[in-house]
């Protein structure tokens, strides 16, 4: 019995289209771990995390309801630097402690995909056996996000963008580089990466 399955990551910038390869191969029936998605969960679900959110953030972080603000959240991350390292510092080692769940009971796979936008960024691709770095022109993702976003202005897009790590830089930390950049369809390049990895584990 293998302790951890194959791992592949996946990450790219905001707008690159990480999702919408992570939805090709769950359709081929591998299993994905969404990271900021369960990220978002995990700051919902988890008591003493939550605390230490309000505390950090105020209670305007979350919404009546118990889910968390976004925009407010969202606001604040991307106008103070040191506010975004200090809650991923919190969020980062929970997410962590979930992921080796998840691990455990996806071990059996012939290999798993991991996608998360600060994959690099938070040193996680040290852990992983490939990364996958999508790519996509900055006005084609601003495009999306807008599209995506409704409630978002370029201008915040753009400030996003340039709060993360440039693709150039993320190249170089990268296995495997897939453009998403709608000149070519997607599922024959998904299609073919599958086959690839299958025979690497």
């Amino acid at each position: 019995m293998r302790s951890k399955p194959f791992q592949i990551g996946i990450t790219g910038g905001i707008g690159s289209g990480k999702s919408v390869i992570c939805k090709i191969f769950t359709c081929l029936g591998v299993p994905v771990y969404d990271a900021d998605s369960r990220a978002k969960s995990i700051m919902t679900t988890d008591g003493i995390l939550i605390e230490q959110i309000k505390k950090e953030f105020g209670d305007l972080a979350y919404l009546p309801d118990g889910s968390l603000d976004r925009e407010y959240l969202s606001r604040v991350i991307f106008e103070n630097q040191e506010k975004r390292t200090l809650l991923n510092q919190m969020v980062h080692p929970r997410v962590a402690a979930d992921t080796d769940r998840w691990l455990d009971q996806n071990r059996e796979a012939s290999y798993v995909v991991r996608e998360a936008a600060l994959l690099i960024e938070s040193g996680a691709y040290l852990r992983i056996d490939k990364v996958i770095l999508v790519t996509a022109p900055e006005e084609l993702r601003i495009k999306r996000v807008l599209a995506r976003d409704p409630h978002r202005l370029k201008e915040e897009v753009i400030k996003i963008i340039a709060t993360q790590l440039p693709e150039e830089e993320k190249k170089k930390k990268a296995d495997i580089v897939v453009h998403n950049d709608e000149t070519q369809l997607l599922v024959p390049q998904i299609w073919q990466l599958h086959n690839q990895l299958l025979k690497l584990n």
